[in-house]
């Protein structure tokens, strides 16, 4: 009898749940992460940006920055965009697809990059995250951006490392008030990472017990209850699913708050795409939270 491990999954249920490549065939995984490239390298070419701004010392510490369209007298909310790739891949690269619609909806957009694993441990990763959002909070009104106006958005890991920039206990330390992030936008993240030391992603991962619950969002109170978005593709795993709908009843159940918007027929990947349409719920919703009017 296989031994159960987390929520009554033994350790290849927890595989097929937590891998969310396998939701998708090959080929169409393969043309999703072509688009993000393609639409990505276009809204660099096609719109006034300033890339690989430094926000560190690493190599890998960098971001683009797209001010916004037709800047209106004052300084823009600004939307910070964490990639996604199960922390192994990806980067800020392939993460300017939402910059048009954002832009032009008169918001500041911000690729953010950060250091891959096996080569960078979650800590370092989510410390990175960090730093950004330190120095975006100091630094991007310089771009026409509010620092009284940031929000986050993120897919998958992104939405993970998202939840780790809502988290308490560490903006004290980076010299950030603790309602530094004013709202966001949470794509089939992971939130409780304690499974997955017991999946084929701890191959690149690395995670102890005790690494994992500590990088789990779930284990912490929101530092400021701002409002969420949270998402997923209908396609998604059970627990993918699960994940969000348990954060998001955390969430509410702390009194802030948060809402589960559904995009009919999408799923994993496709649906960091939709946020890149203006006329999207995701968008929309992020559009209104940050009290944008679009044309």
């Amino acid at each position: 009898m296989s031994s159960k491990l987390y929520r009554d999954f033994d350790h290849a249920e927890l595989d097929v749940q937590y891998n969310a490549r396998n939701t998708v065939p090959l080929a169409l995984f393969q043309s999703l992460m072509q688009q993000y490239a393609d639409q990505s390298r276009a809204a660099r070419t096609a719109l006034p940006c300033t890339l690989d701004v430094a926000f560190g010392d690493h190599p890998d510490e960098t971001m683009d920055i797209f001010p916004a369209v037709g800047l209106a007298p004052g300084l823009a909310p600004v939307f910070v965009y964490i990639h996604g790739g199960y922390w192994r891949a990806l980067s800020k690269n392939e993460s300017s697809s939402m910059a048009p619609a954002y832009t032009k909806a008169g918001a500041v957009y911000v690729a953010l990059n950060y250091s891959l694993a096996p080569g960078a441990s979650l800590d370092q990763i989510v410390d990175q995250c960090r730093r950004a959002m330190a120095w975006v909070y100091r630094n991007i009104e310089k771009f026409g951006g509010d620092p009284e106006r940031i929000y986050i958005g993120g897919s998958s890991a992104g939405g993970h490392l998202c939840g780790m920039m809502l988290a308490s206990g560490w903006h004290a330390d980076a010299g950030v008030p603790d309602n530094l992030i004013k709202g966001a936008l949470l794509l089939s993240g992971l939130y409780d990472l304690t499974p997955i030391p017991h999946t084929h992603i701890n191959e690149w991962m690395h995670l102890s017990a005790a690494e994992a619950a500590r990088n789990s969002p779930a284990q912490y109170e929101p530092a400021y209850g701002c409002p969420i978005i949270v998402s997923y593709g209908d396609n998604e795993t059970d627990e993918f699913k699960r994940q969000s709908m348990d954060y998001l009843a955390q969430w509410h159940a702390l009194g802030y708050p948060g809402e589960y918007l559904r995009v009919p027929g999408l799923n994993h990947f496709d649906l960091v795409l939709e946020c890149g349409i203006s006329d999207s719920p995701l968008a929309k919703g992020m559009f209104s939270m940050m009290g944008l009017t679009r044309d």
